[in-house]
């Protein structure tokens, strides 16, 4: 039975006339089997023409302060719980002393998406960050999203080259600054975080990533192999250990780093995704770090971890060695049941596939799946698996931009540029590169940092958002993915962990493998993507069921979900099970 449990999403909201020029997205037929003729891109570059205007500033100097070339990401969440998702794009800024006056912010832009009797979609974003009181300032490096006081708005936290900053959503279309009374005031170099309720009590801890220790004072000179100055390795600077913030339930966070035993291993900390990578229902935390040995945080439900990365497979590449890892798309590319890890690394290392076996150990299958070749001239930053085309096979991106000097750059303002990736999941184990189909915005060289994944216009396909270092945001909107069936879900557990962070959907087909996905908005690179969960069903319009394990290891069971929309599960409204 459904009952009250499953809504329709639209948004109708009036753009008055004389707005900002927005653009008019076309539905897109949805009949079984349509395929997109070979002239039509994949992607379309629509930043500009929707209003999304934004340049990161990297603050570069010429004395190659390493925070200058690692910056910056976005989040993408539905701030105003209209039922579309918004933009958060986090800006650097000066970094030479005393360059702080009148730096930019980071900026929030409010989707005014609209869609019309006849289905037509006009996209349209308004820049509501000082009515929202979201600019935050500072040097900052990524976003982390999760509503950790249990009110139903989605909160904001913003990593940084210096103080770190929680941002509480009052639900009133504003936010305030509450990071020293929460509790989660932290000065060191963070990266990427993660809200995530490692104790299953009902409210969203957090995880924070950090880098190295790296000062102006302390910046030291490196050159590359031609003898050109360039930027430093991590390995120049001392890694520090991450942090782990305990939620207690009034709005408040107790450090329980050492307590949790996430001081146990070090390491430069980039990427951070969530899992439940040997199944036993209790969250696992992996950590991509930059030239250090990465981590597999296992949880030991009792309030600790302890790093089964080497154990496990999933730390060193097959030599033995570290890697330069910096993003991680975490999730079942294989429909096999257990969560997968994709890791982007530097150049000439290649980005790296770890197939789960179900347990929580991993092989490293970058060579036969073909990415090993494919990713091998790239240094690969924001990523995740994306059912670009909606045929039910998790495909995946990458958003790539150098951090030293490009040989066919060499001599450029900027020689780092590189292209994105786009790669097709053959349902074979291996990946083709589809890139020249994707569109012209695929064609052009920049330098790629974070990216977010979610359906933007809410036509039935996943969108992304790209940052680029010292360049401007990009818009890519989905062309192909609605002409194929989908449906995206949206979980409601009141009164504890109100959107389900944890939780792990699936999807029943007959005659097919179960779709399993994770409810989670941390992963890519320095960036937050979308909470709702989207599946991709292919030419079939018929699914048999869906199912929620609840984070707390309960399962519920929901028949006769029409497909091509969204729907939101609350918890209790199903039929109870037993199977998994």
């Amino acid at each position: 039975m459904i009952g009250e449990s499953i809504f329709l999403s639209r948004t109708r909201r009036i753009i008055p006339v004389g707005a900002i020029a927005a653009v008019t997205l076309t539905t897109l037929a949805m009949r079984a089997g349509a395929g997109a003729p070979a002239s039509d891109p994949i992607f379309i570059e629509s930043a500009a023409t929707t209003g999304l205007a934004f340049t990161h500033v990297n603050g570069a100097s010429g004395r190659y302060y390493m925070p200058e070339v690692m910056g910056s990401g976005v989040a993408l969440f539905d701030y105003d719980n209209d039922g579309d998702l918004d933009v958060f794009l986090v800006q650097g800024g000066p970094l030479v002393p005393g360059g702080a006056t009148g730096a930019p912010t980071s900026r929030l832009f409010r989707n005014d998406l609209v869609i019309g009797a006849d289905g037509a979609r006009r996209l349209h974003f308004t820049d509501v960050t000082d009515r929202a009181r979201a600019g935050v300032r500072g040097y900052g490096m990524g976003a982390a999203v999760g509503d950790y006081d249990n009110d139903g708005y989605l909160d904001l936290f913003v990593t940084a080259f210096g103080p770190a900053t929680l941002l509480h959503n009052n639900g009133d279309g504003t936010f305030t600054d509450v990071t020293s009374q929460a509790g989660v005031s932290d000065t060191q170099w963070s990266t990427s975080a993660a809200f995530v309720d490692y104790d299953r009590d009902g409210d969203l801890d957090l995880f924070v990533a950090h880098y190295v220790d790296f000062t102006l004072a302390g910046n030291k000179l490196c050159n590359d192999a031609a003898g050109a100055r360039d930027y430093c390795s991590p390995r120049a600077f001392r890694p520090v250990p991450d942090r782990l913030f305990r939620n207690d339930g009034h709005g408040r966070f107790t450090d329980v780093t050492a307590a949790a035993g996430i001081d146990k291993a070090y390491g430069a900390g980039l990427g951070v995704a969530s899992g439940d990578y040997n199944r036993d229902g209790w969250p696992d935390l992996y950590v991509a770090n930059d030239g250090t040995a990465n981590q597999l945080w296992i949880n030991h439900r009792d309030g600790t971890f302890v790093d089964e990365g080497l154990l496990s497979g999933a730390a060193l590449n097959p030599a033995g060695n570290p890697e330069g890892s910096m993003g991680i798309a975490s999730g079942d590319f294989d429909l096999d049941g257990d969560e997968d890890l994709f890791v982007t690394n530097i150049v000439r290392e290649s980005s790296v596939l770890y197939v789960n076996d179900g347990h929580g150990a991993f092989e490293d299958a970058r060579a036969r799946s073909g990415l090993a070749t494919l990713t091998a001239a790239f240094t690969g930053f924001g990523t995740d698996w994306i059912d670009y085309d909606n045929d039910g096979w998790p495909d995946l991106f990458v958003a790539n931009g150098a951090v030293n000097i490009v040989e066919s750059e060499r001599g450029q303002p900027v020689p780092y540029r590189m292209k994105n990736q786009l790669f097709h999941n053959v349902a074979t184990g291996r990946f083709e590169e589809t890139s020249a189909a994707a569109g012209p915005a695929f064609e052009r060289a920049e330098i790629g940092r974070g990216a977010a994944f979610g359906d933007i216009d809410n036509d039935g396909d996943t969108d992304i958002v790209v940052t680029n270092n010292g360049g401007p945001v990009r818009l890519l909107l989905n062309q192909i993915g609605a002409r194929s069936h989908w449906l995206q879900v949206r979980v409601d557990q009141p009164p504890g962990n109100r959107f389900g962070f944890g939780a792990w959907i699936g999807v029943e087909r007959a005659g097919r493998p179960t779709l399993w996905r994770r409810v989670r908005t941390d992963g890519s690179y320095l960036s937050a993507s979308d909470v709702r969960v989207p599946f991709g069903l292919g030419s079939s319009p018929i699914i048999n069921a869906v199912v929620v394990q609840w984070p707390d290891g309960q399962l519920e069971r929901w028949t006769d979900i029409r497909v091509d929309r969204l729907v939101t599960l609350r918890r209790g409204t199903g039929q109870r099970s037993s199977e998994r």
